[in-house]
């Protein structure tokens, strides 16, 4: 399913049950939710209308095209605050939670044995931990058989929200990597190789021993790949899973949040460190009422019946009370040619 959903992008047709008239939509962004909103789209199908087409480029990418007005909405892991949203004249809801992981190519290696912590993963990416018998490494794995084996780095060529969660992490754990390297969609990388959205970091990982990158949870399961534990900021290591990301969520407040910009690195309590909410952005004023309706009412009906494959997926709903203000927030906000808005939910 993933890789249907990422690369050359996602086109599905939909039937036109759902509306009079056939109408297609368009979006490109973030390859993180690709496989949820492939999903999405295919269980759509029977009460939708026209074609969804979705381009998973990185969240840089799907910022840049719903600002230039390209596409019909925009994804993006980076929520923008509310002056720049009023600058580019869009309006931006959260569609799910997923979290980042760190994953490991090691001979030997059984999934979720290794563990790490933020100031190892910042002294890995700058290149002075070399190799995997590292002192630092054997002390927090003493019961692990690390090999002598060079640490391979691989991280995104595009500008991600997997890139910005990560690299986040890394600068509130290492004050040293925030003054050096920062945080930010993309960074100058000390070293390593690049990899093209999650796929190709995937790809990377799997096909060079002894490497280390970064994934989104869905598609670090999807390449079978080990993911490393964390500790949590409520004390002990943690899993990357589903309930991990929940716990996270649970402690976000959409509701009060500036345009429901939220960070979720490094929560309270036993949540997975890096946790991060994704968005989808859309042009307050629509040219077309009628393609500005198609968009809203896909993600309503997502809204509406799409959490149990979100759930399937490991990622996280929103809460109901945050699709009823995203709801309330449509019809204030997005409105068409004649100022109304484009569509109501019922």
């Amino acid at each position: 399913m993933i890789k249907a959903a990422i690369g050359a992008g996602l086109a599905l047709a939909l039937s036109a049950a759902g509306l009079a008239r056939a109408t297609d939509i368009s979006g490109v962004g973030a390859t993180s939710p690709a496989p949820l909103y492939a999903r999405w789209a295919e269980l759509y199908r029977p009460a939708g209308g026209g074609a969804f087409n979705y381009m998973a480029i990185g969240s840089r990418n799907g910022l840049k095209q719903i600002k230039a007005g390209t596409v019909d909405f925009g994804a993006s892991d980076m929520p923008l605050t509310p002056q720049e949203l009023d600058a580019a004249g869009l309006a931006q809801f959260p569609t799910a939670v997923g979290g980042v992981v760190p994953v490991i190519n090691l001979l030997g290696l059984n999934p979720g044995e290794l563990k790490l912590t933020g100031p190892l993963l910042a002294e890995i990416y700058l290149g002075r931990i070399t190799h995997w018998d590292d002192p630092k490494l054997v002390a927090v794995n003493p019961h692990v058989a690390l090999p002598h084996a060079p640490i391979q780095l691989v991280h995104r060529a595009d500008g991600s929200g997997a890139t910005l969660a990560f690299t986040r992490y890394l600068s509130l754990k290492s004050p040293d990597w925030k003054a050096r390297v920062g945080a930010g969609l993309d960074v100058t990388w000390p070293k390593g190789a690049a990899g093209k959205g999650n796929e190709g970091v995937a790809a990377l990982v799997r096909n060079t021993p002894g490497a280390i990158g970064y994934l989104e949870y869905a598609f670090a399961r999807e390449s079978h790949l080990s993911a490393a534990q964390l500790p949590s900021s409520g004390g002990g290591f943690v899993t990357p899973d589903a309930r991990s990301f929940a716990r996270a969520a649970a402690t976000a407040d959409f509701l009060r949040a500036p345009a429901f910009g939220v960070s979720l690195i490094d929560p309270p309590g036993p949540s997975w460190p890096i946790t991060s909410a994704t968005y989808i952005l859309v042009r307050r004023s629509q040219t077309s009422a009628e393609t500005g309706a198609a968009v809203l009412k896909f993600f309503d009906w997502a809204y509406r019946n799409g959490d149990p494959a979100a759930v399937q997926l490991d990622y996280v709903p929103v809460s109901g009370a945050v699709k009823t203000e995203v709801r309330r927030r449509w019809a204030a906000e997005v409105t068409g040619p004649d100022g109304k808005p484009v569509y109501v939910a019922k």
